[in-house]
């Protein structure tokens, strides 16, 4: 049996994004996109989907703790955000005129990259 690479998925994120939950129980939430995984084709988006976790003592005498944490959601569950036209839109991809290809918002016309 041969060992495979790696598998990469490109997504329509990037870390430093600003996007807009369309679904689930952060739906109409915006925020920056702090970390992204595509393996998983997941991000973390900042306050967004936030969890309580709690952490058991590790040394005698300490005492456990409850940390609130920011957990990852799907990437197809986010759509780039425009804050200057505050709407939420797909991406195209385009060509500037020095031949570089950019990401651009469908229904803005504007250019993230």
């Amino acid at each position: 049996m041969r060992a495979s690479a790696p598998v990469r998925f490109k997504m329509h994120v990037k870390k430093g994004d600003t996007v807009q939950v369309i679904t689930g129980q952060d739906k109409g939430k915006v925020g920056e996109v702090s970390q992204t995984f595509p393996k998983t084709s997941k991000v973390i988006v900042k306050g967004v989907n936030i969890r309580t976790k709690h952490v058991k003592p590790t040394q005698e005498g300490e005492s456990g703790q409850i940390i609130t944490t920011e957990f990852p959601i799907h990437s197809s569950n986010v759509m780039l955000y425009s804050t200057k036209q505050k709407v939420a839109s797909r991406i195209c991809y385009t060509m500037t005129s020095e031949g570089r290809k950019v990401r651009m918002l469908k229904k803005t016309g504007e250019i993230i990259d």
